[in-house]
Parts: structure tokens; sequence; C-alpha cells
């Protein structure tokens, strides 16, 4: 399927690239290529094959969420050296809060 140096100049457009005359003729094969080969793989006939989600079989690999307690002197100690707490609560800063930075 080959491609005009309009289209090629188009697609690098859209994808933001600033490319120049000897480089259009260059992406225009090699786009061209792409394509080709995306129209053959089309040709294949799928209709019985199973939607893969993934290729190996995977699982979960996480642990159980499992509540320890600590003993007093240690909560005591962790919330003593916390840089802010509020009681027995220890403040952090918000992490889905708006962020003026971005």
């Amino acid at each position: 399927m080959p491609l005009s140096n309009n289209d090629v100049k188009y697609i690098a457009k859209l994808a933001r690239l600033h490319i120049n005359d000897d480089e259009v003729e260059q992406f225009s094969e090699q786009i061209s290529s792409i394509l080709d080969y995306v129209a053959k793989l089309q040709e294949v006939n799928t209709d019985n094959v199973p939607e893969l989600q993934h290729a190996l079989d995977v699982s979960n690999v996480f642990r159980v969420d499992v509540e320890e307690q600590s003993d007093e002197n240690t909560r005591k100690s962790a919330i003593k050296n916390f840089s802010n707490s509020n009681g027995d609560l220890l403040e952090v800063q918000s992490v889905f809060g708006r962020n003026e930075n971005l």
C-alpha cells in the first residue's frame, strides 16, 4: 500500500514529529511495508480462535492482607517519632489532593 508524501507528512504531524524531505521518502517505504504486513495478517481466519487475555498463565502473586497487632511500646514509639500526629493518628500528605505544580 504505497503512501503519498502528503500522507507521510500528515502522519508525522499527528505524531508530532518533525521530518525533513529526505526522511519522507524513507518513512513512506517503511510505513507502507508495515501496512502491507498488517493487511497480510488481516487475511488470517481467526473465527474459531478464542480471545487471549494473556500469553502466560497468570495468577495473583500477592499475599492476603492480615492485620497484625504491635505491642504498646512499639505503637507509642512510632507515634512519638512521626513528624505529624494527632493523638493516636498519623497525619500524612494527601495523595489524592490537587497538585498545583502540574
